[in-house]
């Protein structure tokens, strides 16, 4: 999650809502696709983006250097179907990397089954950013081959999101992508509580630079 705004500056006001609508359209654009080619667009897409946009998280002294993140191959067994639950709505302040902390309330739980196990992740509707649903994930390759912070997959208030149909909702961890804190630090994005930490290794999407 990335906000670069600056009072007084339209120039980066403008800037970042072009970021968030290019970010809208390449989602837009994987929905409509079968999984992998989706997801081969969304990557050289996201390079792009971190390569040439003004609003890209990478430092600008790096972006000239930048050949692309790195990732997991496509896995189709980490693409589910969750099916929602519901659950009381739980108020939270969703710590940040950095400081600072974001609103949001819990109100539902994402069930699927993965990797022979039955799991859950909690999905919050953020009460600042002009709202959105929002799931981020901790898994056991935090610190080692992902950020120690964990990811997100679903940030429905910059448009990434891969659908949902009813209480059914797209959950691809090949999509699974680094908060903007990752690249550089002068960024603090919330970063995923202890409910939301799963008990194994999710070896898809975006992994460390190295």
């Amino acid at each position: 999650m990335r906000e670069e705004w600056i009072a007084g500056d339209p120039e980066s006001t403008l800037d970042l809502w072009g970021y968030r609508r290019r970010v809208a359209d390449i989602y837009a654009r994987v929905r409509a696709m079968p999984p992998v080619d989706g997801w081969q667009f969304w990557v050289s897409a996201r390079d792009e983006l971190f390569r040439t946009h003004p609003q890209s998280p990478l430092p600008l002294q790096e972006r000239g250097s930048f050949t692309g993140l790195p990732y997991w191959p496509p896995d189709p067994d980490l693409r589910v179907v969750a099916t929602v639950q519901p659950t009381s709505s739980t108020e939270i302040l969703l710590a940040h990397s950095g400081g600072g902390a974001t609103p949001a309330r819990s109100f539902g739980e994402a069930c699927f089954h993965l990797a022979s196990e039955d799991l859950s992740l909690v999905m919050y509707w953020l009460e600042d950013y002009g709202g959105g649903v929002f799931i981020p994930f901790g898994d056991a390759t935090n610190g080692r081959e992902t950020y120690g912070g964990g990811r997100y997959l679903i940030d429905s208030a910059k448009g990434a999101d891969l659908g949902h149909e009813g209480d059914r909702v797209t959950l691809d961890f090949n999509f699974a992508y680094h908060p903007s804190c990752v690249y550089d630090t002068r960024w603090s994005c919330p970063l995923p509580p202890i409910e939301n930490r799963l008990p194994l290794a999710i070896r898809g999407g975006e992994q460390l630079r190295r």
